[in-house]
């Protein structure tokens, strides 16, 4: 258009890593597909962010928007399909889920076998779903989005991140492999664990690689719980929580003092801080509701609670759009520093 604002702005999205939490971020993406008012630069992702964003891009590159939203739905509920009804168990009122008791045990063990002794064969329901459904080639030739797959290398703790040219059935599974559950995914003789140890998500690509001037980070994990826990079991859990987040609370902090700084500064600025200012923070989450779930729901395949919380994504996310739509390209929606000091 000659006059005024663009119709649709172009965004960045930060998908975090949370296991079955993720139908919250399908809940996001549907909803921001469905508007049609924003385009999308670079989709940086972890573990279920990862599925998320390959899922996404593949649906845009066979179908548009129609497709990505299509493209979502079908791999959650295949998600769901894949774990037998029977794994999990559903209140009367069918708001809230938890695992059976025999997968319970079973994860108990994880504390005491190796992934080689409780999965010899090493079964993924994963692989075969994204197998089947995504076409890897085609997305590595020519992806409509700038993907960034975040992966921990397992022999020295280092990111790894695969662009959207290295994208495949591995990268996926590797971005979401939790040592205690599955072997490393070995690529290029390498062996990865889950991304969420190095970063969750990694932001600073959508910073230094990509056009956009907005970042959206669509949150699964709470910063800020309301109790102390103090079962050994809620301790384990908690602990293995801040060490998932703490690359990516670092990361914000940066970018939160970073800003504040260059605010201070009475010197000419460079490119790298010019484009420090022109970045704008943007932030989608339901921390009221998924603080109150417990961490073992983030394992429970069932369609009934993704559809849940894919519908909370979708509150959530018509509620943002029609809040901060027009602040896209102008300001940040979100305190950096409040939110993340």
């Amino acid at each position: 258009m000659l006059f005024g604002r663009p119709a649709h702005r172009s965004i960045n999205l930060a998908l975090q890593g949370g296991g079955a939490h993720g139908a919250f971020t399908w809940g996001v993406l549907d909803a921001l597909l469905e508007d049609g008012r924003t385009a999308f630069d670079g989709i940086s992702g972890t573990s279920a962010g990862a599925m998320n964003a390959v899922v996404m891009a593949h649906g845009l590159l066979h179908g548009g928007r129609d497709g990505a939203r299509a493209a979502l739905r079908t791999f959650w509920t295949a998600v769901a399909a894949s774990m037998p009804a029977e794994l999990t168990v559903t209140s009367g009122d069918g708001k809230r889920v938890s695992l059976a008791p025999m997968v319970r045990l079973l994860l108990q063990w994880t504390h005491y076998f190796s992934p080689t002794q409780i999965n010899p064969f090493d079964l993924n329901p994963l692989r075969d779903i994204v197998a089947a459904q995504i076409d890897f080639e085609r997305l590595r030739a020519a992806s409509p989005v700038k993907l960034f797959i975040a992966a921990t290398h397992a022999n020295s703790g280092k990111l790894r991140l695969f662009r959207e040219t290295e994208v495949s059935a591995d990268v996926m599974l590797a971005s979401a492999c939790l040592p205690t559950v599955h072997r490393a995914v070995e690529i290029d003789g390498e062996p990865y664990w889950d991304g969420g140890y190095c970063a969750n998500p990694a932001v600073f690509p959508l910073f230094y690689d990509c056009d956009s001037s907005d970042i959206v980070l669509v949150l699964l994990s709470p910063l800020k719980h309301a109790e102390t826990p103090h079962t050994a079991q809620d301790i384990h859990t908690r602990v293995l929580e801040i060490a998932f987040n703490a690359t990516f609370l670092r990361e914000m902090r940066m970018f939160a003092h970073l800003r504040e700084r260059i605010g201070r500064s009475r010197w000419l600025l460079g490119a790298l801080e010019r484009r420090a200012m022109r970045t704008h923070f943007h932030v989608i989450e339901a921390e009221d509701v998924i603080a109150e779930l417990s961490a073992e729901t983030k394992l429970a395949a069932n369609l009934g609670f993704f559809a849940m919380l894919a519908e909370l994504g979708r509150t959530r996310a018509r509620a943002w759009l029609q809040a901060h739509h027009e602040q896209l390209g102008r300001r940040s929606t979100v305190d950096l520093g409040a939110l993340f000091y």
